[in-house]
């Protein structure tokens, strides 16, 4: 037990089917119902590993642990974070917000309503898994959330005026759209000082040995990527279920169960798209040294004997 190294995911980050599974254990729903108790217990254990204390346990019931600790506490500060906040509430708070924009996507004042809603949750999330060793400025939180809830804002009430003499199906793609829109924004947004003083490049050792602008770039498109297809199996699908069901008349009949079957659907999508999305690229990315210009190359070069250097994508 002594010798697993539990500050790696469990599974082989370098191969997808290793970061999928690490990333459907991150996102697990069933966290959520943890007691205090049950993470007290998970923070101890990972406590107890980490000083070299003998315990009882099987290996599944340490990584079980660490899992459960990886999801709740914020691992610079290691302080509770905010439950709607947490890897593992993305799938059911994501699930009623996709299947009620997808349900209200005709009046303007539930338009507005639902992306901004959609909006405000996206900045909790970034606000309670912000770093804590160099942490986001309020004023660049607040700056991305106001501008990606006014461009999703703008871009679903402009579509939703074009697309009314279309095919409603036209119309029940429009949420989709605003969601690529805010996204497109808000990442790029929530990382300028990247973009402006370059990602940290380390070593195989972790050691810092230079920064990159132009793989803060790649690394930014990648998430903006993840996130939209993450989105894009619910919110692409749903539509053409919806759309069927209304020319067999089903919604007519039944019009109450429209909006509890989007928030279903969008549950199952988002069960496997939300980890599998997540599993795209690789969290700990690496670049040839050679593959980073000539000036940061020179920066790289007098901190490290290394031909392969790392950057954290995000999330």
């Amino acid at each position: 037990m002594a010798k697993i190294d539990i500050e790696k995911p469990r599974w082989d980050q370098s191969t997808y089917s290793g970061r999928a599974r690490h990333f459907f254990a991150a996102t697990n729903p069933l966290n959520l119902l943890a007691t205090s108790s049950d993470l007290e217990n998970a923070r101890i254990i990972v406590a107890n590993h980490r000083n070299g204390v003998e315990q009882v346990l099987s290996e599944d019931e340490l990584w079980r642990a660490k899992y459960l600790y990886d999801g709740a506490f914020h691992p610079d500060t290691g302080e509770k974070m905010f439950l709607p906040g947490r890897m593992s509430a993305q799938v059911p708070v994501n699930m009623f917000i996709t299947g009620m924009m997808m349900t209200y996507y005709k009046r303007r004042s539930r338009i507005i309503f639902w992306q901004w809603f959609n909006q405000s949750f996206n900045a909790l999330v970034n606000y309670t898994n912000r770093s804590g060793s160099s942490t986001v400025p309020l004023s660049t939180l607040a700056m991305s959330y106001v501008v990606a809830t006014t461009a999703a804002l703008l871009t679903a009430l402009k579509l939703n005026s074009m697309v009314k003499s279309l095919s409603p199906l036209a119309g029940r793609l429009v949420p989709f759209a605003s969601v690529v829109a805010a996204n497109c924004i808000n990442v790029p947004l929530m990382r300028v000082t990247e973009i402006r003083d370059g990602i940290e490049l380390r070593d195989g050792d972790g050691k810092l040995v230079g920064r990159s602008r132009r793989f803060a770039i790649v690394a930014i498109y990648s998430v903006a990527a993840s996130r939209i297809l993450m989105a894009a199996p619910s919110m692409l699908s749903s539509p053409l279920l919806m759309n069927y069901l209304d020319k067999r008349g089903a919604l007519r009949r039944h019009p109450r169960y429209a909006a509890p079957l989007q928030v279903l659907w969008c549950g199952i999508c988002l069960t496997f798209a939300t980890p599998l999305a997540c599993a795209l690229f690789s969290q700990r990315a690496s670049v040839p040294v050679g593959y980073l210009g000539e000036k940061v190359e020179r920066e790289v070069r007098r901190n490290t004997n290394s031909d392969i250097v790392y950057y954290n994508k995000g999330l």
